[in-house]
């Protein structure tokens, strides 16, 4: 049992407990202290100096994110001597910060501008000494912004903590600043998780804000969307819906007045995947392909797994991942279907990820010459066109998805959280190797925010031995792992992001550990209400197997790829922008 004692802050007595910070008390009491670097994914580091509070009988001002909490101590959290602080370390972290936030990943939210307000002060006081400071292009994907930079290092830990170590601190003269790595042997897997935790909005997707129109522009064209699963429990923040609500067809409809004639859902094409998947893990544990098995349909994994670990590309299946499949599907058999030239059709994937942009630039998924996707566009992009565009949407009509992509299984849908494309493929699995109609669905054993989730499951007579990888960080050990006994698991799943696509680095903004449960809480809320939560019970997928994929060379051409080992990517520098 936990011990707990008393403290006291601004008068009023308030449980604590041992390696509580006085952050996290406030925060739990709802006593406001601003910190702007502060993020509970991370160890404090005190950089931003704004959550100043003073503890009676002590001269100097401490900072609460890393003051931990002692019986009877005594707490001021605001006086003129922390609003003076408070003020000046503020203007401080505006000279540093070249403002653009016309076009920022923070938008209407900014926690900068709001202590601004509440302080008073003048954000232009001291000039902007970063103004000359370049911009990094990084790879078809990312962008980082160092003249936006407030060198509050959380960027720099998160890469640490997922295993990749890019962004790093260069010390120049009497200055430090945060920069991509030179090192051959390091670099950027495009998660998107510094833009997570960047206070200051010095990361954006490429294009995030400049192009976000660009997909439909061509009148001539067959503009197609799709969105992924994780979409409809996230996008409503962006209008003040609540964590984790469920918006499936307002989404639809609101991209129906973009412009789209047809929208399409991305979980339809994770079924197709969780086929290809399941018969691939069948095989191996057949013995006609050697075991273990990774997921392969998150591309910031891939590119981990290409660049650090080459070696175990083997083990990588080989299956697309769910957009590039549907988009693949969209151009060859939906094409002939309605025939459309192929060449004539746009298709715009609405993506909770960066790495996807990057995913889109493979020129081995190519078919017949053509990518399979042609835009992504981030949950953040689309809720920046939504509100230019004055599309209202809390107000809006619901709109029912179009056919023939339109209605998934559960299995599809959980795609969006950690653990689920495991679940979806198990799930099939099950029949595969059992034969048997009625059959467990739930496989609870790989679900949750852990690190890392092991289980052994039986399926018939076999025991499979799987992980599921929350977020890069642990990979590296798992690994290991592996390479001294390559069969220590069956099956694996990575996620590059914390919480899988729900966390992802194209989402709204913020995100702690509450808004990534909840938003999976509204995919697994979808899946228990489906009738059909196996994708080999989806009708349509039964439709297009038995239709299109009923060849080897239609189903290696839409569904399959390969992977190889990556040379590290180039990093473009970029004139700052005029401010």
């Amino acid at each position: 049992m936990v011990k707990k004692f008393k403290i006291n802050i601004n008068g009023k007595n308030y449980w604590a407990q041992a390696n509580q910070t006085i952050l996290e008390i406030a925060k739990e009491n709802k006593i406001e202290i601003p910190a702007l670097c502060y993020h509970s994914d991370l160890e404090p580091l005190e950089s931003c100096r704004l959550c100043l509070v003073k503890e009676k009988n002590k001269k100097e001002l401490l900072t609460a994110c890393s003051l931990k909490a002692q019986p009877k101590m005594k707490i001021i959290t605001d006086s003129p001597e922390i609003e003076r602080a408070r003020k000046i370390n503020l203007e401080l972290l505006f000279a540093q910060h070249a403002e653009e936030c016309h076009d920022c990943v923070w938008s209407y939210q900014c926690q900068l501008l709001e202590l601004a307000k509440k302080y008073k002060i003048k954000i232009n006081r001291f000039p902007d000494r970063k103004k000359d400071y370049p911009i990094y292009q990084i790879g078809p994907a990312f962008i980082f912004e160092s003249a936006k930079c407030i060198d509050c290092r959380n960027c720099v830990e998160i890469c640490q903590n997922q295993g990749v170590g890019f962004l790093k601190l260069e010390k120049k003269f009497l200055e430090t600043r945060i920069i991509p790595s030179r090192d051959k042997n390091k670099d950027c897997i495009y998660c998107g998780q510094c833009l997570v935790h960047c206070p200051a909005g010095s990361f954006e997707g490429v294009g995030e804000f400049e192009d976000v129109e660009k997909p439909f522009l061509d009148k001539s064209k067959t503009i197609v969307v799709q969105f992924a699963p994780s979409i409809r429990t996230s996008i409503g923040e962006g209008f003040g819906l609540p964590v984790g609500n469920i918006v499936t067809n307002k989404l639809v409809a609101g991209i129906k007045k973009l412009g789209a004639k047809n929208v399409f859902d991305v979980s339809v094409g994770a079924d197709f995947t969780t086929i290809e998947e399941a018969n691939e893990l069948v095989e191996a544990l057949r013995k006609k392909r050697k075991l273990p098995i990774f997921t392969s349909c998150c591309p910031a994994w891939v590119k981990f797994i290409e660049f650090y670990f080459p070696e175990f590309i083997p083990c990588l299946t080989t299956v697309r991942s769910p957009h590039i499949i549907l988009g693949g599907l969209i151009k060859t058999y939906w094409a002939e279907k309605q025939k459309i030239d192929p060449k004539n059709i746009i298709i715009v994937s609405i993506m909770p990820c960066i790495a996807k942009k990057y995913e889109i630039t493979r020129d081995e998924l190519k078919i017949n010459g053509l990518k399979p996707v042609d835009y992504v566009l981030t949950t953040r992009e689309l809720i920046h066109l939504f509100k230019k565009r004055k599309i209202d949407f809390k107000r809006i009509k619901p709109v029912e998805l179009d056919m023939p992509f339109g209605i998934p299984s559960g299995a599809g849908v959980i795609y969006g959280a950690t653990g689920g494309v495991m679940e979806s493929a198990l799930r099939t699995v099950q029949k595969i190797i059992t034969g048997k109609k009625r059959m467990k669905v739930e496989f609870k054993q790989v679900r949750g925010m852990k690190g890392v989730k092991e289980a052994k499951i039986k399926i018939g007579k076999k025991i499979l031995k799987v992980a599921v990888i929350n977020g890069t960080g642990e990979v590296s050990k798992i690994l290991m792992k592996l390479k001294k006994n390559l069969h220590f698991y069956d099956y694996l799943e990575v996620m590059a992001c914390p919480g899988g696509c729900v966390g992802g680095g194209g989402q709204p903004l913020p995100i702690d550990a509450m808004v990534r449960k909840n938003r999976a809480e509204g995919l697994y809320q979808i899946d228990r209400k489906k009738e059909i939560r196996l994708a080999h019970e989806n009708p349509i997928i039964k439709k297009v197997y038995q239709e299109f994929l009923n060849n080897e060379k239609n189903i290696h051409d839409v569904c399959h790829t390969v992977f190889k080992k990556k040379k590290k990517g180039v990093i473009k520098i970029l004139p700052p922008r005029p401010i």
